[in-house]
């Protein structure tokens, strides 16, 4: 009996321990888990998963390429409305590799990407030997591009696209119109006009986007300061653009479109600079979910991203402009009349789908969004969907053009699309899933235990120390039989007598 009071308090003392124990890490281990999320995304060669997953993009990516085979070509000259139809994907594995990697003391880095593409025929459907009808932007981009000079050298200009062949649309194999195909016109143009065309015999699509880089990226390591990391400083030297009309939408804000400071929020956004698309650009939450057990937050493009500067006055430095949904990169493509939309006019004016039959948008084919992992700022899944078109319509004295009603017509429109799988995302599991899960359990495990133990042991102290204060105060304990001791000498006595 002596001993249980003893053993209650032992018990008490250490379900106070545990209670106190699971307290300290319910504070501490978040603490400690943000601390080591910044200690391994900073730009660091020392951070040897983290460094490896940003200088080699260890993830997959892939390009996925659809084309508006036009089926009505005659019809489009005679004014009718233009009818495509979607071939594809064409699929090409992207790699991506960093190169001239160069760390300075006011903690950025620059580098250049290089990019490269592969064809995948098991994931494409069809070939790059399937042939399709798309406008010649030779012609036709070429007729928008010089409405303005006098009628006597429009007339000159029909007659030289005439003397080399050239149409108002190009028939050519998915290759061709991928990486390029020769071109005496081309060739003409870069001996007589340099400068006019950024290749030289050749035209293509995409011909700039194959081993090539997309410039000079200087970021911050976040060595200072985690919530600078990854954010663009400059970009080929320039700390701004000059292809727009106000200092605002000149603006190089965001990181490079990879990766993310840390601990974002659903009021964050995400911003990133795109040479391609020669502007920043900025995606807003949509909602929270999961992949393949990871917790994510869903960022996707606003409606605002290509609204024009009547619907939206900040974009009105992106102008001029044209219907909502559309971005005018003609200043950063030799004043070629190109627009970039989301695929198939997603979050765009209806009436753009008006003039074009072959059409339908939705947000699962051809929304734009970005997956990421709040508390480190890696994407964990990403598709990148934009849309190239071409601004058309009848040009006096270049005949070419016919009777071409005044259309936005879509010519391509591309998916780069990349998901983290493989031992990546079972180091990410392990890492940010499973081991916080588990501190979480033991933390609120030792709450709970403890308090257990304070209660079992407090009911037990209690009990025992009642009893000992009956036996202190002189109580005779009771007998089995429900008499005391004292009780049942006189009746003894009394049968004796």
């Amino acid at each position: 009996m002596a001993g249980k009071p003893a053993v209650a308090l032992v018990f008490l003392a250490l379900g106070v321990l545990a209670v106190v124990l699971g307290t300290v890490v319910v504070f501490v281990a978040p603490v400690l888990v943000d601390q080591q999320v910044v200690k391994n995304t900073v730009i660091d060669p020392k951070n040897n998963l983290t460094y490896t997953m940003w200088k080699d993009v260890p993830v997959p990516f892939f390009m996925s390429v659809y084309f508006f085979n036009i089926l009505n070509p005659k019809e489009i000259l005679k004014g009718e409305k233009p009818v495509v139809e979607q071939r594809g994907p064409y699929v090409y594995k992207k790699r991506i590799q960093k190169d001239n990697i160069t760390f300075h003391p006011n903690g950025t880095v620059s580098y250049l990407e290089y990019r490269s593409y592969f064809f995948e025929p098991s994931m494409s459907v069809g070939n790059e030997s399937d042939v399709v009808t798309i406008p010649n932007m030779l012609v036709l981009g070429a007729a928008v591009m010089l409405e303005s000079l006098p009628y006597a050298v429009r007339i000159l200009i029909s007659a030289t696209f005439k003397a080399f062949n050239e149409g108002p649309f190009l028939t050519k194999t998915v290759g061709e119109l991928m990486w390029g195909y020769d071109s005496k016109l081309v060739e003409f143009l870069s001996k007589y006009l340099p400068g006019m065309l950024p290749s030289t015999g050749k035209f293509g699509l995409f011909m700039d986007f194959n081993n090539s880089n997309t410039g000079l990226f200087t970021i911050f390591t976040g060595q200072d300061d985690i919530r600078k990391v990854h954010k663009v400083d400059s970009w080929n030297g320039l700390k701004e653009l000059s292809y727009w009309r106000t200092p605002q939408c000149n603006k190089i804000n965001g990181t490079a479109g990879q990766l993310w400071p840390p601990f974002l929020t659903k009021e964050s956004t995400l911003p990133f600079y795109s040479p391609d698309a020669c502007r920043s650009l900025e995606l807003v939450y949509q909602r929270q979910g999961t992949f393949k057990g990871v917790p994510l937050y869903r960022f996707v493009s606003p409606k605002t991203m290509f609204a024009n500067g009547t619907d939206y006055a900040p974009n009105e430095g992106f102008c001029p402009c044209r219907q909502s949904g559309l971005l005018n990169v003609s200043s950063c493509r030799y004043n070629t009349p190109v627009f970039i939309s989301q695929a198939h006019f997603f979050n765009a004016d209806p009436v753009l789908l008006s003039y074009v039959q072959g059409l339908s948008p939705n947000e699962e084919e051809h929304g734009l969004f970005i997956d990421i992992h709040p508390l480190t700022g890696v994407p964990l899944n990403v598709a990148v969907r934009l849309q190239l078109n071409l601004y058309i319509k009848k040009v006096q004295g270049i005949t070419e053009t016919g009777s071409i009603s005044e259309v936005v017509m879509p010519m391509i429109w591309f998916e780069e699309s990349g998901y983290i799988d493989g031992p990546i995302l079972t180091t990410f599991h392990q890492n940010l899933v499973i081991l916080p899960t588990v501190m979480e359990y033991m933390q609120y495990g030792f709450i709970v235990l403890g308090l257990v133990m304070i209660i079992i042991s407090s009911l037990v102290y209690h009990r025992v120390k009642t009893r000992r204060n009956k036996f202190d105060d002189g109580t005779t304990p009771v007998s089995s039989a429900g008499t005391s001791t004292e009780d049942k000498e006189p009746l003894l006595q009394d049968e004796a007598d």
